[in-house]
């Protein structure tokens, strides 16, 4: 079984350039379902959750081509409308595609998504939107069905800005009859994104970015190019890792403006961070200061950093306070940390996070994305060696994390370990 072995202690020095974003490239991809004739996307990352969508893509008939980091997609040949593939229940996003589905075929059917286990994310809010549009929804053995002759616009409020609800939305009601005002949505920077390309391929969307969209149907759209968004997480998590480290490094490739929130939080923890005109230079000493952070959708501090920070934190002194308002469930990772030597306890949604005089290494378990890429900043900032398992978390979201990390100096690999035996090589 893969694992990732740090040898921590080295400090990072160099350059790190930032890929596409996982969480704007998803739906983006499942957006080329509305389109007549090939979608071109570029910037596309090597990720597990990537080839699933794909995957999930030609399951029903659309032709995929990759093209190192571009992606040929034409779903004119798509042939079914049942998104029902041992895929679909792999990961959150493979919901993204009902939208379209039934906004151009006035039908769909889907397993009920799987993903991290962070908690509850239901997709009700997905539903009673579909509804307002016209569908009709039958719930069933673990799937979904909705069916509509038309979707014809309407006002939807969303009860929470749901970042999957908004795209959702969106993307059946680019071609539903009429005007679809869609109230209190994400204002994410990857909601942006998949507007630009709905827009591209001649949609109609105009507020984007706000708590406010308004989607004008149109009758037919086709097919485009379009770059990806830098990933503002992956961006995040070289940051934290340089800061936890100690050193200097240059994260490129990068939309600065997306960042502020971590900005802030490391600059208030004594982090030193130069804004350059090809990206974001940090530099530490490894000294650190404790910092509140509570997590909010955007702008807010983004709860995807919340557990890369609570490791870095590991490491400041004083006592830091993480509040987690947008996940139930997700502080799986301090009974990990806590095997390095962390204090950290928790009630509720707040975590309280002690200095410790020492992080040392240890065999821990990534027990979903985020706290994965936090177990290895612990692992870089801790004496000895730390060995992560469960890294298929990590892949979902990183693209070449191991390859950057040493590039800047880190001593971290990849091994294939034999659970029984303890063999082990380099994978």
């Amino acid at each position: 079984m893969e694992r990732i072995v740090i040898q921590g202690g080295k400090r990072l020095n160099g350059k790190i350039s930032i890929d596409g974003a996982k969480n704007a490239v998803l739906p983006i991809i499942a957006a080329t379902i509305l389109a007549k004739g090939s979608s071109q996307i570029h910037e596309v990352p090597y990720l597990a959750d990537v080839n699933t969508i794909c995957s999930m893509l030609s399951s029903i008939g659309a032709v995929v081509e990759r093209r190192n980091k571009q992606l040929i997609i034409n779903t004119n040949l798509v042939n079914t409308t049942e998104a029902t593939s041992e895929n679909a229940g792999e990961m959150r996003a493979s919901f993204l595609l009902m939208g379209p589905l039934l906004a151009r075929y006035g039908k769909a059917k889907m397993l009920l998504p799987g993903g991290c286990a962070i908690g509850s994310r239901p997709v009700d809010l997905h539903l009673k939107g579909f509804a307002a549009l016209g569908a009709e929804i039958v719930m069933e053995h673990g799937s979904i069905a909705a069916h509509a002759e038309k979707l014809v616009g309407a006002r939807i409020y969303l009860d929470f800005p749901s970042v999957g609800a908004t795209e959702n939305l969106m993307m059946a009601a680019s071609m539903a009859e009429g005007q679809t005002i869609l109230e209190n949505v994400a204002e994410e920077p990857e909601i942006v994104d998949l507007a630009n390309f709905l827009n591209n391929m001649g949609a109609r969307v105009s507020g984007a970015g706000t708590n406010l969209i308004k989607v004008t149907g149109v009758p037919e759209l086709k097919g485009c190019n379009h770059v990806v968004i830098p990933d503002r997480i992956e961006a995040g998590t070289y940051m934290a890792a340089a800061a936890a480290a100690g050193g200097e490094v240059l994260i490129e490739n990068v939309i600065i403006d997306h960042l502020k929130p971590v900005v802030a939080k490391l600059r208030e923890a004594g982090v030193v961070v130069e804004e350059e005109a090809d990206g974001i230079r940090i530099k530490s000493d490894g000294i650190l200061q404790p910092v509140d952070i509570k997590t909010m959708p955007y702008p807010g501090f983004p709860t995807d950093m919340q557990a890369q920070m609570m490791a870095l934190l590991m490491r400041a002194e004083g006592t830091s306070v993480i509040s987690e308002t947008v996940f139930e469930n997700r502080f799986m990772h301090v009974d990990e940390l806590k095997k390095m030597g962390a204090n950290i306890s928790t009630e509720g949604h707040t975590a309280v996070v002690q200095q410790v005089e020492r992080i040392t290494g240890a065999v821990v378990k990534a027990t979903d994305l985020r706290a994965g890429a936090a177990l290895v900043i612990a692992g870089l900032m801790a004496e000895g060696v730390t060995e992560i398992k469960e890294i298929k978390h990590i892949k979902r979201g990183y693209d070449g994390l191991v390859e950057k990390l040493s590039s800047v100096g880190a001593d971290i690999r990849i091994v294939e370990r034999d659970d029984e035996s303890g063999a082990e090589r380099i994978a």
